[in-house]
């Protein structure tokens, strides 16, 4: 941008500070590398954030002053999601599946309803 600041003057370049700029080429280096987050770097706080852009009942957004703790704050969230997503045995535990019984000689019944 050139302009003149006073009559008479030759026209002078004004600087245009780009704020945080490395940090804000970060943001954008983790939006591209990082698919299902969009990142975004706050020039008032100072502060990385990424937005998780996958389906579920709640918004998940994470913060952290430097691109590495963002970067760890979203694999934390994306185990959490995976975590939840995972059925849960019944009773808490793993169970191998039940094995076929042997059949042992049929008993008779009596008209009764009753075994013989």
């Amino acid at each position: 941008m050139t302009g003149r600041h006073r009559d008479g003057q030759p026209y002078a370049s004004v600087y245009q500070r780009v704020w945080d700029g490395p940090a804000r080429a970060e943001a954008e280096r983790l939006d591209q590398v990082w698919s299902d987050w969009t990142v975004l770097y706050s020039l008032g706080k100072r502060s990385f954030y990424a937005v998780a852009s996958w389906d579920g009942p709640q918004l998940v957004v994470v913060e952290d002053a430097t691109s590495e703790g963002l970067e760890e704050r979203m694999q934390e969230a994306e185990m959490v999601r995976l975590l939840q997503a995972a059925p849960t045995p019944r009773g808490g535990e793993e169970r191998p599946p039940a094995e076929p019984r042997e059949q042992g000689p049929a008993r008779r019944r009596r008209p009764g309803g009753r075994a013989a």
